[in-house]
C-alpha cells in the first residue's frame, strides 16, 4: 500500500536531550516548535520509549504521521549492536521493532549521523547533489554519513577509518582533539587535510559536508583544506537529525 504525506515527525535521541518536531516534507522546515526533554543518565530502552511517547502526546501527532528516530548508535536492520551514551541494555535490542510495538505504529530508526547527512542531502548543503556525498560531523568523535544518488548507505562509521599514519581518523582530527591539544585552526586543518585526502582516495565523492557544532566556525578552517570534491559546511545545524529522520520515515512509509 502506498500513501502520500506532506508532514512527518522527527525525533533526535541524544545523550543529554531527546528532541522532536513535526517537519514540512516539502521544505524541511519545522511546523511546530522543537520540543526537548532531558535524557536520564544511562537511559534505558523503556525510559527513551516513555519520552518519545510524551513527545507524540505533547505535539498531538496523528496516528498516520510517519515517525523517524535519529539514534546515537549504529542501527543494523533495526538492531543496536553497540552503544556509548545510553544504557548497555540497548545492546542487541531491535529498537525499531520495540518502538513500533510499544507505540502501535510504524517507526523508522537510523543512526544520528546518517539522519543528519540525509537531511543535508534532501534539504541542506547538498540538496542538488546527485552523485556521492559524504558528511562528517566533527565533535567528540567523527560521525559520518555516506549518500549515493540521494540514497543513504547506512552505518558508514568513517571516523573509525585508519589513516596512512596508523591513527584512527577521529583520534587524530575530531573537534575534541583540537580542543584538547590546543591546536590552532591551521594546525587542525592540516590534520583534517589528511582525513579528507584519505577519504577522497577511497570514495571519490562529489561533495563533502562538514557538520557538528564546530561547523559554525567553518570560515576559520574549511578554506585551508584542499579537495577535488566540493567542501561545504552543513546548513541545517541542530535540526538536521530531526529533519533527516522525518524524511526517511516518510520515504519508508511509501513502501508499506
Amino acid at each position: 500500500m502506498t500513501h502520500s504525506t506532506t508532514t512527518a515527525l522527527g525525533i533526535d535521541v541524544g545523550g543529554s536531550g531527546i528532541k522532536g518536531a513535526i517537519v514540512d516534507l516539502k521544505t524541511g522546515e519545522f511546523l511546530t516548535p522543537r520540543l526537548r526533554i532531558p535524557t536520564p543518565a544511562q537511559a534505558t530502552p523503556h525510559q527513551v520509549t516513555d519520552i518519545i511517547t510524551q513527545i507524540l502526546t505533547d505535539l498531538n501527532v496523528s496516528d498516520h504521521t510517519p515517525l523517524g528516530v535519529s539514534f546515537p548508535a549504529p542501527i543494523v536492520n533495526g538492531v543496536v549492536p553497540i552503544i556509548a551514551n545510553l544504557s548497555p541494555e540497548f545492546i542487541g535490542v531491535n529498537f525499531q521493532a520495540h518502538l513500533s510495538q510499544q507505540l502501535q505504529r510504524p517507526v523508522t530508526v537510523l543512526n544520528d549521523a546518517d539522519a543528519a547527512g540525509y537531511g543535508e542531502v534532501r534539504y541542506g548543503a547538498a540538496r542538488h547533489e546527485k552523485g556521492t556525498a559524504i558528511m562528517l560531523t566533527l565533535g567528540t568523535g567523527i560521525g559520518s554519513a555516506l549518500i549515493r544518488n540521494r540514497k543513504l548507505v547506512p552505518n558508514s562509521e568513517l571516523g573509525h577509518v585508519y589513516l596512512p599514519n596508523g591513527i584512527k581518523a577521529e583520534h587524530f582530527a575530531a573537534a575534541s582533539v583540537q580542543e584538547r591539544e590546543n591546536l590552532s585552526y591551521a594546525q587542525w586543518a592540516d590534520r583534517l587535510q589528511i582525513v579528507f585526502s584519505h577519504l577522497e582516495m577511497l570514495f571519490s565523492p562529489d561533495v563533502f559536508i562538514v557538520g557538528g557544532g564546530i561547523s559554525k566556525k567553518h570560515k576559520h578552517f574549511l578554506p585551508l583544506i584542499d579537495t577535488k570534491a566540493r567542501l561545504v559546511p552543513a546548513k541545517l545545524r541542530n535540526a538536521a537529525g530531526i529533519v533527516g529522520a522525518a524524511k526517511m520515515a516518510a520515504k519508508q512509509a511509501k513502501h508499506l
